[in-house]
């Protein structure tokens, strides 16, 4: 480019901070704005498998495979499948020097991505509050505080409820009848034997009709659960979420006939329950050019977790990333990016919602059980007098 671009990245998650450092690899300034209060204002979430084909991809492109890999956990590719019983369905493991999908914590990933860009790219406790495109080109951002600066490009990389998404999209995302309630262990080879017998060095899922059970290996013995069901978005009405023994029984009654051990992943965690409902974009989600916005990411194509959100985030960010740095005008380069990841987004969230639709039906019958797989599943006693609440999904960020 004849002028060195301004460029703005809004939110320092895993594709935001890849693109930034790509691009400042290729000496283009980058801005990142990022409302969190720094780096440790809250956990960063659990193990990431990264693909060979995708999120390593993107590293390679950062210059930061190795550390990556050094980081990494291959043994993290084990994977064993259980039915309601405990049975052991499917045992899978990685040989030694497979390196297809090594497992990271994602906090680990995003601080070598942090420690990776110059001082001062980020810019913490710095709210963004909207987007638009300027008449002459470029981008202005709206700050919390009322401050606006322009760009050449303002890329907004910041989740679910991305503030620029509105400049370019009405899409919002809404409910996908999935629930997942995060639960974690500490010390598990130690002091939840059991639990560590389950999860084996990397993850194990039990299902059935509608629901499973989810247990991965994070680093320092250090195991998250996922307890994964379809039903109504206030699954939990009549009880408060931070009351963990009331949460407990309802949660136990829901998987009632569940082998004992399986249960031990709700009857014996540390800490509370995180309720994780899963919001998705609709598809196709797409949008005409807009000059100097684009996204990136979940703001992008926010759809189930089935392994590939934070590999795309990626792959996003260091393709985006390099079509600036090989194309002499912003609007050519987003020409080029969109072109590719948009196609790749809307093919991608069809394959996981068809996932999603097959592992978490919403109609029928559990084979195995009887049961009911679907809104069904939760009996009227789980529920105050009056029976399921309204699941009509509410839109706030």
């Amino acid at each position: 480019m004849s002028t060195t671009p301004r460029i703005a990245i809004v939110g320092a998650g895993l594709g935001g901070l890849v693109c930034a450092r790509v691009l400042q690899r290729h000496g283009l300034p980058v801005t990142v704005f990022e409302r969190e209060a720094g780096p440790d204002s809250r956990s960063q979430g659990g193990t990431l498998d990264i693909h060979e084909d995708t999120g390593q991809v993107a590293l390679r492109a950062a210059g930061l495979f190795d550390q990556f890999l050094a980081l990494s956990r291959p043994d993290g590719q084990e994977w064993r499948l259980c039915d309601r019983h405990a049975t052991l369905i499917r045992h899978d493991q990685a040989a030694a020097d497979d390196l297809s999908r090594p497992e990271i914590d994602r906090g680990r990933l995003r601080t070598l991505l942090l420690d990776s860009l110059a001082p001062g790219t980020v810019r913490w406790n710095h709210a963004v509050q909207a987007a638009g495109p300027l008449p002459d080109g470029g981008a202005r951002l709206h700050h919390h505080d009322r401050a606006v600066e322009d760009f050449d490009l303002v890329i907004g990389a910041d989740g679910a409820w991305s503030r620029v998404r509105p400049a370019l999209s009405g899409a919002q995302p809404s409910y996908a009848g999935v629930t997942m309630v995060e639960a974690h262990f500490d010390d598990v080879d130690h002091r939840h034997p059991g639990i560590a017998h389950l999860v084996g060095g990397g993850t194990m899922s039990a299902k059935a009709g509608g629901r499973s059970l989810v247990l991965q290996r994070n680093s320092n013995g250090h195991v998250r659960a996922y307890v994964t069901f379809r039903g109504p978005q206030d699954w939990h009405a009549g009880l408060r979420l931070d009351d963990t023994e009331a949460v407990r029984a309802r949660l136990l009654a829901l998987y009632q006939g569940w082998d004992e051990s399986l249960l031990d992943i709700l009857r014996d965690n540390e800490g509370g329950f995180l309720n994780r409902p899963m919001f998705v974009l609709p598809v196709p989600h797409r949008w005409q050019r807009v000059p100097g916005i684009t996204l990136l990411g979940d703001a992008a194509h926010l759809m189930p977790p089935a392994g590939v959100g934070a590999n795309l985030a990626l792959l996003d960010g260091a393709d985006l990333a390099r079509a600036v740095v090989g194309h002499p005008t912003i609007d050519q380069a987003l020409d080029a990016y969109e072109s590719v990841m948009l196609p790749r987004a809307i093919d991608n969230a069809r394959t996981t919602q068809h996932m999603l639709a097959t592992l978490m039906p919403d109609t029928g019958r559990d084979r195995e059980t009887g049961t009911e797989s679907g809104a069904a599943a939760f009996p009227d006693a789980l529920w105050p007098a009056g029976g399921l609440p309204d699941a009509t999904p509410a839109h706030t960020s």
